[in-house]
């Protein structure tokens, strides 16, 4: 059987729920501050700060202390330009305006669908021993021609309790041979204390210490 090859990463893509509960669409409005100046993709992760606005998460090897708290999947805002309510997919950065308003899929028991790779975006594979498996993200910049996220799994995976995301499948429908798989299902990893009850990893609203 020949399978369809990926060429790129693509970011994080909600594909269903923990216990095989349907992914219906849902999203969160988030307030992104206005004149933030880092760019957001599709597929991108990003986390709460202290002014209780959103930004980026470029977690790579563990999430925030107060985790990560979903998936950028676009926003609105109006255009200081023209004067017009625009919708896009990505957050192009250092926007002025007082309602950005970034739309977050904030499940913490969201499967999301991601590509691998070996480093920045070049194409790796992990075989079904992958599963069960922790792993750390390849947080490149979005791609600023269709908005998308660039973020990956990276195919180096470890035991390792505090890394962000947990391998829970592997996806057949692009594997390149019978046990090499270009994309996983991952899940956000449990919080772990540090020793110091400083908690690391998991999703925001699963944090012991609260957000």
């Amino acid at each position: 059987m020949a399978y369809p090859n990926l060429d790129a990463p693509y970011g994080l893509v909600p594909v269903g729920l923990i216990g095989g509960r349907h992914y219906a669409g849902a999203t969160r409005q988030m307030k992104i501050a206005s004149n933030y100046g880092t760019a957001i993709g599709k597929g991108d992760l990003v986390k709460r700060v202290n002014d209780g606005t959103i930004e980026r998460d470029g977690s790579t090897t563990a999430f925030p202390a107060t985790g990560t708290l979903g998936v950028f999947m676009g926003c609105s805002f109006t255009d200081p330009n023209t004067g017009q309510l625009t919708f896009r997919n990505q957050y192009p950065g250092s926007i002025v305006a007082s309602d950005i308003s970034a739309f977050v899929v904030d499940d913490p028991d969201i499967i999301l669908k991601a590509a691998i790779c070996s480093s920045g975006t070049t194409m790796a594979t992990l075989g079904r021993t992958a599963i069960g498996n922790k792993a750390s993200i390849i947080s490149n910049t979005l791609n600023t021609t269709n908005g998308r996220s660039k973020l990956a799994i990276n195919n180096s995976v470890a035991t390792t309790s505090t890394l962000p995301f947990q391998i829970i499948d592997v996806v057949d429908s692009t594997a390149t041979g019978s046990d090499t798989f270009q994309e996983v299902l991952v899940i956000y990893s449990t919080h772990t204390d540090n020793g110091s009850n400083v908690f690391i990893g998991g999703h925001a609203y699963r944090n012991p210490v609260g957000l």
